[in-house]
């Protein structure tokens, strides 16, 4: 048996000193289904006057996907938006041809100490799709289908998976799943998509009998399942789903599978022409001098 791909995580700073750790793209694996980001955050302990806002900044051509394990974030946008974000919900928000958004400690939790520890995944829109009228969904944790499956606690935070189906609403086939593995388990997980991968994220576990480490991405097999096992208690994501239409461009916060498009935002930005999140008026200017747009991803090797 051919042991699995796994691509390991690269530190950013996103500023201020908050770190994430990156996943995707990666040299070896540029997307997995319509996923062409991967960021996990925390756990990090936020404290009175910690400055780790991201503040107003543009998306287009794809959706970010925000799931929380702990802390609370708030999310403004230029459509109005004003959502907190809390453990176990899932906010979607669709970029399409241009949304401006910002992330910030809630006001109720300034003067507080807590713990912040999440992902924020990206994923590419069809072709057909890319210049969609932008939106934002949020679905409450109440409403994320949870069932006990092989003994394992499952959450389908997108997706439809073991005859349930999330609400949240999606542009092609998308898997996310949240798998709450006991100590001992032994968990089959079926062939739900085209492209998977697991992402064990407070412990190590196995793939088919190989070993994969806390904090690192593990590709199946294309269009094949595997069984997972854990030792000890752990938690892992599933990501997946149908393999992008094409290759994609990525530039700074822009994906599109036209590189023209990708030039254009950048001076519409730069130009403060994609809108404004209310009541705000910091922004994140526009990286580099002359902007350059970075080699198209798909899942072949080319780095980024």
């Amino acid at each position: 048996m051919t042991a699995p791909l796994l691509l390991q995580p690269h530190d950013k700073d996103l500023g201020g000193g908050f770190k994430v750790r990156r996943l995707l793209p990666a040299a070896k694996r540029r997307s997995v289904g319509p996923f062409v980001f991967f960021d996990h955050f925390g756990p990090a302990t936020e404290q009175p006057g910690s400055e780790h806002d991201v503040r107003p900044h543009p998306h287009i051509g794809l959706a970010t996907v925000t799931y929380l394990f702990e802390g609370a974030m708030m999310h403004r946008d230029s459509l109005g938006s004003v959502q907190e974000i809390r453990p176990g919900a899932i906010n979607w928000m669709t970029a399409g041809r241009g949304i401006v958004h910002s992330e910030r400690k809630p006001e109720r939790l300034l003067d507080a100490t807590y713990i912040n520890h999440g992902l924020q995944l990206w994923a590419a829109l069809p072709q057909a799709h890319e210049e969609v009228e932008p939106s934002f969904a949020h679905t409450a944790a109440a409403d994320i289908p949870s069932l006990d499956l092989q003994g394992v606690q499952v959450r389908v935070l997108v997706g439809e998976a073991f005859g349930v189906r999330s609400p949240v609403a999606t542009f092609s086939k998308t898997i996310y799943l949240d798998l709450a593995l006991p100590a001992g388990a032994r968990f089959e997980l079926p062939a739900l998509a085209p492209e998977l991968a697991i992402y064990p994220v407070d412990g190590d576990a196995s793939l088919d009998g190989e070993p994969v480490a806390q904090h690192t991405m593990a590709m199946l097999p294309d269009g094949e399942g595997g069984v997972l096992t854990a030792q000890a208690a752990v938690r892992v994501v599933v990501i997946g789903g149908e393999p992008l239409d094409g290759p994609r461009f990525i530039t700074w916060n822009f994906v599109s599978s036209r590189r023209d498009r990708i030039l254009e935002a950048g001076a519409d930005w730069s130009a403060q022409r994609m809108g404004h999140v209310p009541g705000e008026t910091e922004f994140i200017p526009l990286p580099g001098h002359p902007f350059q747009v970075q080699a198209p991803a798909d899942s072949g090797t080319t780095p980024v």
